[in-house]
């Protein structure tokens, strides 16, 4: 009799329990799963061309911005009038380059995750010695290794440089020029793999 009046007892108390947590609305099985939207990721490509940067015309160019922790090319036009000469249409595309890698990234690019280091107002200067030197109105040790990347990468692939994927930078001053590198270690680190340089006095 005692034993049955347990199991009654117990019975009655798991029948309790189950009506409590039902009228709590808790089911043992269910996992919550509404944790908010699920956090975004940076995609660093352009879902579809970007409208704004392709209405302006003039020389299609490419210049590197950052995305992430790398250096990802975009597309952008600059200026050159007709007829200029070489050294001329050098230093308008050098400039060109550099107003293009300031500008901030169009809403679009923005979304997918690009941005720059390379402030306004810096500018070009025509080249001494070498000949292919680009000097810059601030020196390029002065920069900030994701900005220097930027530039030395953007220039070495350009009508800017050679074209044999480096770059020959100075300052304003008289200081020695540097031949600068980018590289594939550049492009994916910018910001802890400077490009690797050379003094290129007597090329």
């Amino acid at each position: 009799m005692t034993t049955r009046l347990v199991s009654r007892a117990r019975i009655g108390a798991v029948s309790v329990l189950a009506l409590l947590l039902a009228g709590c609305g808790i089911r043992a099985t269910e996992v919550p799963t509404n944790f908010g939207p699920a956090p975004s990721r940076v995609r660093c490509s352009l879902a579809e061309p970007d409208v704004s940067t392709q209405a302006a015309r003039g020389l299609p160019v490419q210049v590197f911005l950052l995305c992430g922790s790398s250096l990802v090319t975009v597309d952008r036009t600059v200026r050159v009038p007709d007829g200029a000469a070489d050294s001329e249409r050098r230093m308008l595309v050098a400039q060109g380059l550099l107003d293009q890698l300031a500008e901030p990234p169009s809403p679009a690019e923005k979304e997918a995750g690009y941005s720059t280091d390379v402030r306004g107002g810096i500018t070009v200067s025509r080249p001494r010695q070498p000949e292919d030197t680009l000097r810059l109105s601030m020196a390029p040790d002065t920069l900030t290794s994701y900005a220097l990347a930027q530039i030395v990468c953007t220039f070495s692939d350009s009508a800017a440089a050679e074209g044999d994927g480096s770059v020959v930078l100075g300052g304003p001053g008289a200081d020695s020029a540097r031949r600068y590198e980018c590289t594939d270690e550049v492009r994916a680190r910018p910001g802890s793999k400077e490009p690797p340089s050379k003094d290129a006095a007597g090329e």
